[in-house]
């Protein structure tokens, strides 16, 4: 049996989330303001957390990287708020996952089984691995396989894919990405990353643009939790 920590101030989803993850052998404990949630996953310790945004207390972002500071239990946020510098804060403080409301409880289910399973993965993966669902990139033969079949990359490639693999969950610059590949900064004209983004995501079929996000503005995330 795996332990929840749901945090969600909304009294009657949360009843119903109990409810179901329970007959799926879940143990569920309920915290409804985020300004007691950190004192209760310490006593707790808990497999997973969901986790809602808009909360008494202390708000939910603040909350994600609070216990991002302390633990890598992965993190699942569950959300009204739709706007996408959510996902992407949300992501940026620590979550592995990110959801709307409303929310199918199969479908948080799945989600909550995913995150299990992904880090189990990378318990049992070698520590020259990456391991992103079916995803898995080697650092020490500089392979790429997806879904069980090797995807083919560039040097130039390859080794943008590792740097936003490596940040997981973090908006990288140009400038960043640049630094990175080439040891040069972004000169606002060089357009040698925006074209390598767009050969890796032609390598990952449908969805790639959710794999690997565009920031307007700011650059790219690399989204943990779309490697299913």
């Amino acid at each position: 049996m795996y332990r929840v920590m749901l945090v969600e101030d909304d009294a009657k989803l949360a009843a119903l989330i109990t409810e179901y993850l329970t007959g799926y052998e879940f143990a569920v404990d309920v915290v409804n303001r985020g300004d007691a949630a950190l004192a209760r996953f310490r006593d707790t310790e808990p497999d997973l957390v969901v986790l809602d945004l808009m909360l008494p207390g202390l708000d939910g972002m603040v909350v994600c990287r609070q216990l991002r500071d302390i633990s890598k239990v992965p993190i699942l946020i569950l959300t009204a708020r739709e706007d996408t510098f959510d996902e992407v804060s949300g992501l940026e403080q620590g979550a592995d996952d990110y959801i709307n409301k409303p929310v199918q409880p199969r479908v948080l289910l799945a989600r909550l089984r995913a995150l299990l399973r992904r880090g189990q993965e990378r318990v049992a993966g070698t520590s020259g691995d990456l391991l992103f669902g079916a995803l898995r990139l080697s650092r020490e033969n500089r392979t790429v396989h997806w879904r069980n079949a090797t995807v083919a990359l560039n040097s130039t490639d390859y080794k943008l894919l590792l740097a936003l693999a490596e940040s997981a969950g973090k908006v990288l610059s140009r400038n960043d990405l640049l630094l990175k590949l080439r040891g040069i900064d972004f000169d606002g004209l060089d357009r040698s990353i925006d074209n390598a983004v767009s050969r890796l995501r032609r390598k990952f079929d449908d969805g790639a643009a959710e794999r690997i996000k565009t920031v307007w503005g700011e650059g790219y995330l690399f989204s943990p939790s779309a490697w299913e």
